[in-house]
């Protein structure tokens, strides 16, 4: 890298040092600033041409030097002679006027070092681009070295040329003598000039219709810069010393072969022995080998071979030249109009510029940009021009790059975009407006086309409103969003406003529909949803255009619109809307449809919100409760122990959440999960709010039995009724027929015994007890259950299974059975009954004692034995009040406990007879 930078670093400095020594104190630099070396040209390329700009106007030359230097070798004579070669030739150059001859900007001066004066711009000579790089920069400069001649500037240019003598044969009278390549320079609009006069040979009875000229024999002693180009010169220069206007015409035939042979000439010229090899050049001129002009084009191929003619008089002079059919292309004719553009009046400028655009597309880029484009921009000061030649500009920008368009057509359309009559400049940039857009720099964007963009939208011209309205979509995606947020949308809002024209109104809209894909959603609703809402007028076009804004910032996938716009705003404006007399049957329908859209968003998303609140509402109290629950469920008291063990176990289940389940003889615990349906929720509920209910009632808390000395001795029926019991057991309870009449004790509830849960049902229920009752501890058993049976339902709750009670009168209501709970004591069917002599041990307690029915029922030492009343040796209910009452006092009345149904209790169609000897034994117990 340092190397690069050492590299560039020297080449710069040795370029400013050949500048500077070549016109160091030359009066040319006082006004003019020189640039870098570009070309050569002159004869021999003794001039070197360099860029450069005039002080005083920053306008642009080119700056022609010749550094003495180079003549150093020459004897002072020799050296004179050049210099004032050179100085004739750039003196006459001064002196003459014409399109087709290098223009001279300051005239030459001299100083000790060199030669100097400046030209219009310049590329190159036309030697440098057929390939003569003598005295040109090194390296060499890429534009000459990759530079080729398309066909319209090879015939144009030789056209120029020919134009260019016949003004010197014609009006000037005189020859060039010197006409060649090196002498033939290309402006930096790519026009021919001819210059170098160094040998012009003027007539010398120019008032006179037939000039007669005066040649010099060539002098083979001087210095080749003091002579001309021998490759070039008429043969009759050499060996006739004669010379005629036709002369600069053979030299134009050598010019035509050179440029379609890239620089090559005819012939050869060996400058020792020139006259020799003049004679022999005339020899094969006078048969010319048809190969020589294999390049030169078919449509001129002939005229060629006349401009080369050994006789002078076959030869056409320049004003036939230019009139062959050659130069009769569609792209010759071209460049010679814009020659001679500033001949032409207004109409005929118009009538030419509104065709151009078809040739334009037949040219070379390059022609275009160099020839044609510095002609229409000198239009633009015109301004009944401007609409003719902007289109064409905008044509030629379409085709540049971008970088090109802002060093050659930006500068130039500054000024035209501040015009602002004719109107017909503004739709013309309208029109055009993405390639403003895409080739300007932003910064010029903000200056100068949006402005212009602005202007239009106040105009006071509704068709140019219209236009720009029309236009804006097309390139609303090229403008940066503050200044569509801040300039544009305000202007089109005032537009459709303040408008009295019904199109601007709707154009408005329209427009506003097209570009609502480059907003943001919330702008869209802030500013431009309000604006529809103050539009004053009601015509169905316009109806229609805000219903348009509406349906695409509803169904836009970027915008949409929120349900609070839609409930509060949206829909109150289009229901009044839909309704509007002016309105036809498709309008409606279209409003309809709209609306009906509209309304079903706003039904699912907000039924969707209230469906999630309530599904999480729903889930946070289910949380809660079971919270609590658990809370209350740890925080119980000891004293719960005393409460019948069907409502320890529900509580279990329901906090727990934990079903047992009894398959193939194993239980199995099935973990309700969290994640419930919404009927699952519900009936979670349900069954919560009876636990809330059976915890609300009052526990059961037993009286204290105050014993009560008896009469008499009371008999030990113990051992008696340890018997019986033992009889009792022989009879089996896996029989299929149930069993009645007896409590199996399960838990010891504050001293008393308790009847278990389960109790065998038989359909046939009779009114009474069976006369022969017997106790039987397993008649009542705890029954496998229904698990997927619900506690709440009247076909079987969870943790209780059905029970079938001892019979009952017939006016006793009915109770719903329970179910097996986790946790209570369940018996199997298949298990051997045996008599339970500690129950009836903790029954009666260490003492024992003897006390009657009536006492018991009186002071409610066992609510369980108020059912039982001694009648005809059996036991049987004392009626329906005291079971009533009895089944209330421990929560099983019929309106208290949910848990039981009357209709359940059914009378057994079997029953087991006891021995005498028993019932005597219970005779003396109870009475």
């Amino acid at each position: 890298m340092e190397s690069m930078l050492n590299k560039l670093k020297s080449t710069v400095t040795k370029v400013t040092a050949d500048v500077t020594s070549a016109v160091m104190g030359n009066p040319v630099t006082r006004e003019f600033d020189v640039g870098k070396h570009i070309a050569s040209g002159g004869n021999g390329l003794a001039w070197k041409i360099f860029n450069g700009t005039k002080k005083s106007t920053k306008q642009e030359v080119a700056v022609f030097v010749f550094d003495k230097k180079i003549i150093d070798k020459y004897q002072k004579y020799e050296k004179d002679q050049i210099i004032d070669s050179l100085k004739r030739g750039v003196q006459q150059l001064t002196r003459l006027r014409h399109p087709r001859l290098l223009t001279v900007q300051h005239p030459l001066e001299e100083s000790r070092d060199c030669l100097a004066f400046c030209t219009e711009p310049v590329f190159a000579s036309l030697a440098n681009v057929l390939g003569s790089w003598d005295n040109l920069p090194s390296p060499l400069p890429p534009e000459i070295r990759d530079h080729k001649l398309f066909d319209a500037e090879g015939k144009y240019g030789l056209l120029q040329v020919s134009e260019g003598l016949s003004f010197l044969h014609s009006s000037v009278k005189m020859i060039h003598a010197n006409l060649t390549p090196e002498n033939i320079i290309l402006n930096k609009s790519g026009a021919w000039k001819i210059m170098g006069f160094d040998f012009c040979n003027p007539a010398t009875n120019p008032s006179d219709q037939e000039a007669k000229f005066l040649c010099k024999e060539w002098d083979p002693n001087l210095p080749p810069l003091c002579l001309p180009n021998p490759e070039y010169l008429a043969p009759e220069y050499i060996l006739s010393v004669s010379c005629d206007p036709v002369s600069d015409m053979y030299s134009l035939g050598v010019i035509i072969h050179a440029v379609y042979n890239k620089g090559k000439t005819i012939f050869e010229v060996n400058k020792q022995d020139i006259y020799k090899s003049f004679s022999r050049q005339l020899d094969q001129l006078s048969r010319l080998n048809p190969n020589v002009l294999v390049n030169i084009p078919e449509e001129v191929k002939e005229h060629v071979k006349l401009l080369l003619n050994v006789t002078p008089a076959v030869r056409p002079d320049a004003d036939q030249i230019t009139k062959i059919p050659f130069f009769d292309d569609v792209g010759v004719v071209t460049l010679q109009y814009f020659d001679s553009l500033f001949q032409r009046d207004n109409l005929q400028k118009s009538q030419f510029f509104k065709e151009l655009p078809k040739v334009l597309q037949k040219l070379p880029k390059r022609v275009v940009v160099q020839r044609i484009l510095p002609a229409l921009t000198s239009e633009f000061v015109n301004p009944d021009m401007v609409p003719f030649v902007l289109p064409n500009v905008l044509l030629i920008a379409e085709e540049c790059t971008k970088e090109e368009y802002i060093k050659l057509i930006l500068p130039e359309l500054g000024p035209v975009f501040r015009q602002q009559e004719p109107i017909q400049i503004l739709l013309i940039f309208l029109q055009k407006m993405d390639l403003l857009l895409t080739k300007t720099p932003s910064d010029e964007i903000k200056n100068s086309v949006l402005p212009m963009v602005y202007r239009a939208l106040e105009a006071p011209s509704i068709q140019i409103q219209e236009l720009c309205l029309n236009i804006i979509p097309t390139f609303a995606n090229l403008i940066d969003y503050p200044s569509m947020k801040n300039s544009l949308i305000p202007r089109i809002k005032n537009a459709c406003l303040q408008t009295s024209s019904l199109a601007i109104r709707v154009n408005s809209l329209v427009c506003l529909g097209k570009i609502l894909e480059y907003l943001d959603k919330w702008f869209v609703i802030d500013e431009l949803l309000p604006f529809l809402q103050q539009i004053p007028s009601r015509e169905p076009a316009v109806l229609m255009g805000i219903l348009g804004i509406y349906k695409c910032t509803f169904t836009h996938k970027k915008l949409g619109i929120t349900k609070e716009q839609l409930a509060g705003k949206v829909l109150p404006h289009l229901i009044p809307l839909s309704i509007d007399n002016n309105l036809n049957l498709n309008q409606f329908n279209s409003f309809m449809a709209v609306i009906k859209d509209m309304l079903n968003k706003l039904e699912s998303e907000h039924k969707t919100k209230l469906e999630q609140i309530h599904s999480m509402q729903e889930q946070q109290k289910s949380l809660d409760i079971t919270s609590q629950l658990n809370h209350s469920a740890e925080q119980q008291p000891a004293k719960s122990a005393s409460q019948p063990n069907i409502f320890k176990s529900i509580g279990q289940d329901l906090l727990s959440g934990v079903n047992d389940k009894k398959e193939n003889g194993q239980v199995q615990k099935q973990q309700i999960k969290a994640s419930l349906t919404l009927e699952e929720k519900q009936k979670l509920a349900k069954e919560q709010e009876q636990v809330q209910k059976l915890k609300s009632q009052q526990q059961l808390t037993p009286s204290t039995v105050t014993p009560v000395a008896p009469a008499k001795q009371t008999k030990d029926l113990t051992a008696t009724l340890m018997e019986n019991m033992s009889s009792l057991g022989s009879f089996s309870v896996g029989t299929s027929k149930p069993a009645i009449g007896g409590f199996a004790p399960v838990i010891n509830m504050a001293g008393f015994p308790t009847p278990v849960d389960n109790m065998r049902a038989n359909r046939n229920m009779q009114n009474g007890l069976n006369s022969n009752p017997s106790l039987n501890p397993s008649a009542f058993t705890m029954g496998a259950g229904n698990p997927n049976q619900n506690v709440f339902s009247s076909t079987g709750p969870i943790g209780m299974n059905k029970v079938t009670a001892m019979p009952v009168p017939s006016n006793m209501h009915n109770f719903n059975s329970l179910g097996s709970t986790p946790g209570m004591l369940q018996q199997s069917q298949n298990i051997r009954p045996t008599a339970n002599i500690s129950s009836l041990d903790n029954f009666f307690g260490p003492q024992k004692p003897k006390v009657s029915m009536n006492q018991m029922s009186q002071q409610n030492q066992n609510p369980w034995l108020n059912q039982f009343v001694p009648s005809q040796g059996s036991l049987a209910p004392s009626g329906p009040a005291a079971q009533t009452g009895v089944m209330n006092q421990v929560g099983f009345g019929t309106q208290s406990n949910p848990f039981f149904n009357p209709q359940s209790f059914t009378h057994p169609t079997n029953t087991m007879k006891s021995s005498s000897s028993a019932n005597n034994d219970l005779k003396d117990l109870f009475g």
